[in-house]
């Protein structure tokens, strides 16, 4: 027994010995897609089972955060002098190599740049200090593995004019250390301002969806700053968008409209009397509007209290088209229901 356990041990063995071998003379082979994170290429980026020439440089990396790609006849005759041969090109015309990179967004550009001109310059809340560039900025593009946060070089600020020339660093980039970044434009402190996304009709009620926040120049405060004073109210006007929105241009949604049939609702102590109207007035909820008995053709004040709603109380029923005091409402109400 113990001999045909030695006998099985060495079949097994003399088995894997071959595709040990062969796994370790694989064929090298060529990738189709690289990433890589220096600014070099390396044999071992472009082709599979490489050898001990896996490290040996041979092509400049794209710049950071960009592809290229290499046409497969370069890269074997890149490769040809290390002695590598007999490459399996799997067919491919040419390899896209893309360089790895993190990216410092504008944002972050812009709030280091505001960060710094309100400690120097006493700008308020660096949050309020809005950054207004000469020319369209893009994300900078930096080594992966560089930490930190961008360093402020060199500054200049005209308070009265309001402009800023700034050049950003950041010491843990090579490639950015090496060249560092210079912007130049406006910046001055601001505050929120409400204002629509869309074109709004006159008399449009507002939702949230239809806002959002503006920043404008601190001198020219006077907008309304919360949405929440603003959802629900409807437009005095037609409203456009980029403009900070202000009282005047809002006022409550009407939910009564004049010549509406409307519901009124006569109180009294001890008792509350309902007929029909007509309303002679268009009203939001609270505003005070004149209301038809279409019955008796008498005119009364109330209350619009709900949509097509008209509350008149005891204290303040008045006829309107005489002047006369409605002395006997409750009675004639009643008759009326």
């Amino acid at each position: 027994m113990i001999r045909f356990a030695i006998r099985t041990s060495a079949l097994l063995a003399a088995l894997a010995a071959p595709l040990a071998a062969a796994a370790q003379t694989a064929a090298p082979a060529l990738r189709a897609n690289v990433t890589v994170s220096s600014d070099i290429v390396r044999i071992g980026d472009l082709v599979e089972n490489c050898g001990p020439v896996a490290d040996i440089p041979i092509f400049r990396s794209p710049d950071l955060g960009t592809s290229g790609t290499v046409a497969t006849e370069r890269v074997v005759d890149a490769i040809r002098p290390h002695h590598l041969i007999d490459i399996d090109t799997r067919g491919l015309t040419s390899v896209t190599v893309t360089r790895l990179s993190r990216a410092i967004g504008v944002e972050e550009i812009s709030a280091r740049i505001a960060k710094t001109l309100a400690a120097q310059y006493a700008l308020g809340d660096p949050r309020d200090v809005t950054v207004y560039f000469d020319r369209e900025v893009r994300a900078l593009e930096v080594e992966p593995d560089a930490a930190g946060d961008l360093q402020v070089t060199g500054l200049s600020y005209d308070p009265r004019t309001t402009r800023f020339d700034v050049t950003l660093d950041l010491p843990s980039s090579p490639t950015l250390h090496r060249h560092p970044v210079r912007y130049s434009g406006t910046a001055l402190e601001t505050v929120a301002a409400i204002g629509v996304d869309r074109p709004v009709e006159h008399g449009e009620t507002l939702k949230e969806s239809d806002l959002v926040v503006l920043r404008r120049p601190k001198t020219e405060a006077g907008g309304i700053g919360d949405m929440a004073q603003v959802v629900g109210l409807a437009a005095r006007h037609q409203l456009h968008p980029g403009q900070p929105l202000r009282s005047s241009d809002l006022t409550k949604p009407e939910i009564v409209q004049r010549g509406d049939t409307v519901t009124i609702v006569y109180e009294a102590p001890g008792m509350v009397l309902t007929l029909r109207g007509q309303a002679q007035d268009a009203g939001a909820l609270g505003d005070t509007i004149g209301v038809l008995n279409t019955q008796s053709k008498r005119v009364v004040q109330g209350t619009v209290t709900a949509p097509g709603r008209v509350t008149v109380s005891a204290a303040a029923t008045r006829v309107v088209d005489n002047g006369a005091a409605m002395a006997p409402a409750a009675g004639a109400a009643g008759s009326s229901e």
